[in-house]
């Protein structure tokens, strides 16, 4: 693998509030970051205090990038390439039974943005490919979107793109087929739906959002692993998800709010029959979201939002 630069130094996301919501479980303890990146985020917490990381990303360009950036910190970090979904798995091997943090950043990385030849993008042409992991076993965008039906397409604009014009553009571009580049794509978008004076979103924004999230499963595995990072942690772990979406947050926020109840019973059950529990109180009664200082220095930390829970003390 050739030695990657990023074009402009990656700045990690509401690092502060990161540090001031998991520092308190993490410092001398175990850390799991299930979506390392450039490993902004897991060197700060081993800087401040943590034992050891274990750090996962589906990203193996993002990991090159990473071993360079915690090389200091050898023999207390490890780096694994495989989606934060198996991370107990990765944690059993290392002879963890609980740990004391977890880290989830979700979405895309301005690295991989900034990359065209990784195709999430379409302000510079590049194959139109989308995954995380080039060399996994999911389909690119491309391979995706020249084989979906129309119906699907629309689905999956409206669902994951929130895209009002979703059956217009399902139309355009299966009509428009095959597709290699981003470019080729982008420019379907835009002769069906023409960018007006004024307008803050280009028109292609929110189609790349919804094949980004579907070519990767993304919220599929996020639902899957909030309950799993949950029952990993200690009694005091706590666990901290910045989310980039409504979609993301949302799912955050209801898995947050089931697992801090006590009962989840219909509203007008007059004795709880559930027999659920709380497992977690939560961190933060509001999301936390980047400073005016903060997204100044760093763009992208626009549109974060940060949620955290701490796990309860079984009974």
């Amino acid at each position: 693998m050739n030695k990657i630069k990023l074009e402009r130094p990656h700045i990690p996301v509401l690092l502060d509030d990161v540090l001031e919501l998991l520092l308190p479980a993490a410092r001398g303890g175990r850390v799991v970051d299930g979506t390392l990146g450039a490993g902004g985020h897991t060197r700060a917490l081993l800087e401040a205090g943590a034992a050891e990381a274990l750090g996962l990303d589906c990203d193996p360009f993002a990991l090159e990038i990473a071993r360079a950036a915690l090389e200091p910190f050898a023999g207390r970090v490890h780096i694994v390439q495989d989606s934060y979904i198996r991370m107990a798995d990765h944690a059993r091997r290392l002879g963890w039974a609980t740990v004391d943090a977890i880290l989830l950043d979700l979405g895309v990385s301005s690295m991989q943005l900034d990359n065209p030849e990784r195709g999430f993008a379409f302000a510079k042409d590049g194959p139109l490919d989308m995954r995380f992991d080039p060399g996994g076993l999911r389909p690119s965008a491309a391979e995706w979107v020249n084989h979906c039906d129309e119906a699907e397409l629309a689905d999956v604009l409206f669902r994951y793109g929130e895209e009002p014009q979703s059956r217009r553009l399902a139309r355009a571009i299966t009509a428009a087929r095959p597709y290699a580049t981003t470019r080729e794509l982008a420019a379907v978008i835009e002769r069906t739906l023409p960018r007006r004076p004024g307008d803050r979103i280009h028109p292609a924004t929110r189609v790349f959002q919804a094949l980004r999230i579907v070519v990767n499963d993304e919220l599929g595995a996020l639902e899957r692993a909030l309950p799993l990072a949950i029952n990993l942690l200690r009694p005091g772990g706590r666990l901290a998800v910045i989310s980039f979406h409504s979609l993301e947050d949302r799912l955050v926020k209801q898995a947050f709010k089931l697992a801090s109840a006590d009962c989840i019973c219909p509203p007008r059950t007059p004795v709880c029959v559930c027999g659920h529990r709380a497992s977690v109180r939560t961190l933060t009664r509001k999301p936390r979201a980047a400073s005016a200082a903060e997204v100044e220095r760093n763009p992208r930390s626009r549109s974060a939002k940060l949620r955290a829970v701490e796990k309860l003390a079984e009974v």
